[in-house]
């Protein structure tokens, strides 16, 4: 009986993969056509050959977009120039500025110092 339990478990768990799976599947379909229809065919295209260079920024740039058409703020669809102006208004969001900073210890490590007896 104890063997009969303990292969229904991983059965259990395998089905909850399988329908998590499904479940990301179909929200991936959505979103794709989702966006098929906000942007034109040009527009779709910089957009994919983003994801290719740079995905999170592509998975960035498509949330803008479906939150931007659920709110009404799209009138068509959005030309390749239009996706430009979104793509960089996203990388200035998340632009970091990278800065290196010297912290020299001059007390600590003065060679002069040492040498006085």
């Amino acid at each position: 009986m104890e063997a009969q339990g303990a292969s229904a478990m991983p059965q259990a768990s395998q089905e909850a993969q399988d329908k998590a799976r499904q479940q990301a599947e179909n929200q991936e379909t959505a979103k794709n056509g989702m966006i098929s229809q906000i942007l034109d065919q040009a527009a779709m295209q910089r957009l994919s050959n983003l994801a290719v260079a740079k995905p999170e920024k592509a998975q960035m740039v498509e949330a803008a977009l479906i939150n931007m058409a659920r709110r009404g703020q799209l009138s068509g669809k959005m030309s390749d120039d239009g996706l430009k102006a979104l793509m960089e208004r996203v990388s200035a969001q998340t632009q970091k500025s990278t800065s290196v900073k010297f912290d020299r210890r001059r007390n600590e490590l003065d060679s002069d110092e040492e040498l006085d007896l």
